[in-house]
């Protein structure tokens, strides 16, 4: 059961309308429910995006790599981020380096620039939610070649694999922390860390392990 759906039941029950006692416990105060309609969606720079439901099984199975999910860890309020992304086979991370903003110009000029040193075999599709990080994503599919698919909204489990990773880089990149603090060399010390870690899904192989095997041997994948 979403937000809405608890909101809606409220309101429609007392006719639209909650006593004030009620209504003033309410984040917003509003003693009538203003519905959210179709406005905001028609104006969404990803009406013409693919959707995750178009994306082909070979994505799902993880039977193919170079499939990847990404996303933003964010630090204190209104501060600096940092892009993640993940290739869903060998869970091999990637950090994006974001000093200063982490608009979708920016993102999508660090994730050209490093996804860029990666053959066309390990850049098969990318995996995002719908933030406006991404408004670029026309940009990033022409440059690398490379097609993105957006998770329905509020589905963040859709990206699983970049979820989990994203909380075990908290270890480092705290909550509340100021990540302008972390240099473009920090964050490669870390993500080298991180994936040298063994993982019980990769039969205590490390993600960098399995990464260079794809590297050495192109045409097993």
């Amino acid at each position: 059961m979403s937000h809405e759906t608890i909101y809606q039941a409220l309101y429609v029950q007392t006719r639209g309308s909650l006593r004030k006692d009620l209504y003033r416990r309410l984040s917003t105060s509003r003693s009538r429910r203003h519905p959210r309609t179709g406005a905001r969606r028609a104006n969404s720079p990803y009406k013409e995006a693919f959707k995750i439901s178009q994306r082909p099984p070979e994505v799902a199975d993880r039977a193919v790599p170079g499939h990847w999910e990404g996303d933003l860890v964010m630090g204190t309020a209104g501060g600096v981020a940092v892009g993640t992304l993940v290739e869903r086979q060998t869970r091999f991370t990637i950090l994006l380096h974001l000093p200063g903003r982490h608009d979708a110009e920016a993102v999508a000029q660090a994730m050209i620039r490093e996804m860029r040193q990666l053959p066309e075999h390990l850049r098969r599709s990318l995996t995002w939610d719908r933030g406006t990080e991404l408004a670029r994503y026309d940009k990033i599919q022409l440059d690398l070649a490379m097609p993105i698919y957006f998770c329905d909204p509020h589905s963040p489990w859709q990206r699983g694999t970049n979820e989990n990773t994203n909380r075990l880089l908290r270890h480092w990149l705290t909550k509340g922390t100021d990540l302008s603090r972390f240099t473009a060399n920090d964050l490669r010390q870390i993500a080298a860390t991180l994936n040298a870690r063994p993982r019980p899904t990769l039969d205590l192989k490390t993600p960098a392990e399995m990464l260079n095997q794809l590297l050495t041997e192109p045409t097993a994948a």
